[in-house]
């Protein structure tokens, strides 16, 4: 398979097992098989029935794991749904040179358009779940930082970098969305607590209802539009005066949080390509479609 970072550093289940071998050999003889994800921060490897190992690719996704070994265990049990909360903290070994974690394996499957019954229950639930982490102290949270991508952060600071994925593209269209986004005050309130990367790929579903959210990296305290943007990147149109309401979405959040999915999903299309990481880059063009077409 191809790379999708230049700087990745390989994995394989062989390298799972001596690396379980050497550190927690209650594990080492499960059987271990590549998970076919296309994560962008962690090459994931299942472990038997019941556990997930995740490896950093790269030096700088290392951050993510250690945001989610440090506050998952204090998060998780506030929510109303499954998250998986570090079971065993790896250390470099076997030529692998990063940190690593054991985590439960979650049932469930990705919230994709297909598998969810009833858009407006997913919609409720989605809000739910979002309002569940706004409710949770956030003193002395982790602010947002190089570690989690900036997820969190005034949109200011993502504006060069858009500007750049806009002129590469020739997504002149992004602009005016963009633009209103920045002109639009800054989050004023106390910051809350966010996941900041709620896609159909870390949202779990069993029997159509939401049951769990998974790949916590991007969590901090901040702006809360980071997680409204979840409006276009997993809800239909239909629901989103819904959401926007259990929510109580003020209108600068609101044209925030349109703003944000049209940078995520410009900045995602400069660098990654239908080799290196496809089911981001059809993503991160319906991304782009639904919230061009609002």
């Amino acid at each position: 398979m191809t790379r999708m970072h230049a700087d990745e550093v390989s994995t394989d289940a062989d390298l799972v097992r001596r690396l379980l071998a050497g550190q927690f050999p209650q594990w080492a003889e499960q059987p271990i098989e590549p998970v076919p994800s296309f994560g962008t921060d962690n090459a994931m490897y299942r472990v038997g029935d019941d556990l997930v190992a995740r490896l950093p690719r790269r030096t700088g996704t290392t951050g993510t794991l250690a945001r989610e070994r440090r506050w998952l265990p204090e998060l998780a049990p506030l929510l109303p749904v499954a998250a998986p909360v570090p079971l065993a903290e790896g250390m470099p070994a076997e030529g692998y040179p990063f940190e690593w974690c054991v985590y439960p394996w979650l049932r469930g499957e990705e919230a994709t358009a297909d598998r969810i019954v009833d858009a407006d229950r997913f919609a409720d639930e989605l809000a739910g779940l979002i309002a569940s982490l706004r409710r949770i102290d956030p003193s002395g949270g982790p602010e947002p930082g190089e570690d989690n991508f900036g997820r969190g952060e005034p949109l200011a600071r993502r504006d060069a970098a858009t500007r750049v994925a806009i002129e590469t593209l020739g997504a002149e269209a992004a602009t005016a969305i963009w633009d209103a986004a920045l002109r639009t005050p800054p989050w004023q309130q106390p910051p809350v607590w966010i996941h900041g990367d709620l896609d159909a790929r870390n949202l779990l579903v069993e029997d159509g209802r939401l049951s769990g959210v998974i790949d916590w990296g991007c969590l901090g305290v901040g702006d809360p539009a980071y997680d409204v943007m979840a409006a276009w990147k997993v809800l239909p149109p239909s629901t989103h005066d819904r959401f926007r309401a259990a929510l109580r979405v003020d209108e600068g959040t609101w044209i925030r949080a349109r703003g944000l999915v049209v940078s995520q999903a410009l900045i995602a299309l400069a660098y990654y390509t239908m080799e290196t990481n496809p089911v981001l880059v059809l993503e991160a063009r319906r991304w782009l479609a639904a919230s061009l077409g609002e």
